[in-house]
């Protein structure tokens, strides 16, 4: 994997960097040396998200992750790691586009 993909996945989400670390589940350290590009949930969220942000865009992501759905809130999804629900969530937003609570 890439350095530096870890932050690339919190710039595509908007993520903050106590926001990253807890979807991590690493320290501000370990994202800083590189270490959150070791754990294995940011290659498969990245690829998740390519379509996403090819079809909806970057804006309209960032946006989405805080905007409370069907399924809720994607962002509290990544940070209670249920990354389950947030394929989920995010098959929806290809399949249907930006869908605010319905």
């Amino acid at each position: 994997m890439a350095a530096g993909d870890a932050r690339r996945l919190a710039d595509q989400l908007g993520l903050s960097d106590d926001e990253l670390c807890e979807v991590l589940g690493v320290t501000a350290l370990g994202v800083v040396s590189g270490d959150g590009d070791s754990v294995a949930a940011v290659p498969i969220l990245l690829d998740l998200l390519a379509e996403a942000d090819e079809r909806a865009g970057g804006a309209v992501l960032r946006r989405w992750v805080r905007t409370r759905g069907r399924r809720g809130v994607p962002v509290e999804m990544l940070l209670a790691r249920d990354f389950g629900a947030f394929e989920t969530a995010l098959a929806e937003l290809v399949e249907r586009g930006f869908v605010i609570g319905g």
